[in-house]
């Protein structure tokens, strides 16, 4: 997710967002007219897929902490995922938004696009152990700072 804790910096789509995040403040501040949830019959606790949503912060740490490995380390090339670990559901994170900013997302089900996965997060093990990193950000604060930089940029 793209939104720095300071409101100030955020992803700013040209059109239609390809990001499930902004599209969900786009539709919570009224530029979208409802959001699609591409479907209800995975094999998970509420039917919608699954994905490692991970804040922007943590990621660029994430890329400094390798960048200076790169530069100790004698190996040639190492290789991080890099990811919270954990995985949400679509649905979950609907719903955290909703109920973190005090706000409703109008959103509908809809058919399961072609080539989607029920799910799909990271193995941070590597990069916990090898780097000592791991996310700071939880999804909770994430969703937080992305609404707050979405009113921030549309004076809501």
């Amino acid at each position: 997710m793209k939104a720095h804790p300071s409101a100030k910096i955020s992803e700013l789509p040209n059109g239609i967002p390809n990001n499930l995040v902004p599209y969900i403040t786009q539709t919570a501040a009224g530029l979208r007219e409802k959001l699609t949830v591409f479907g209800s019959d995975y094999d998970t606790g509420d039917g919608s897929s699954i994905r490692d949503f991970i804040h922007v912060v943590d990621l660029a740490e994430a890329h400094v902490a390798a960048l200076k490995h790169s530069v100790e380390s004698t190996d040639e090339i190492d290789v991080f995922n890099v990811g919270t670990g954990n995985g949400n559901t679509v649905l979950e994170l609907i719903h955290t938004f909703e109920e973190v900013n005090e706000v409703s997302v109008n959103y509908e089900i809809g058919p399961r696009r072609e080539g989607d996965i029920k799910a799909i997060y990271t193995d941070t093990s590597k990069i916990n152990s090898t780097l000592n990193w791991r996310s700071r950000f939880s999804l909770r604060d994430s969703l937080k700072h992305n609404w707050d930089w979405e009113k921030n940029l549309r004076g809501i």
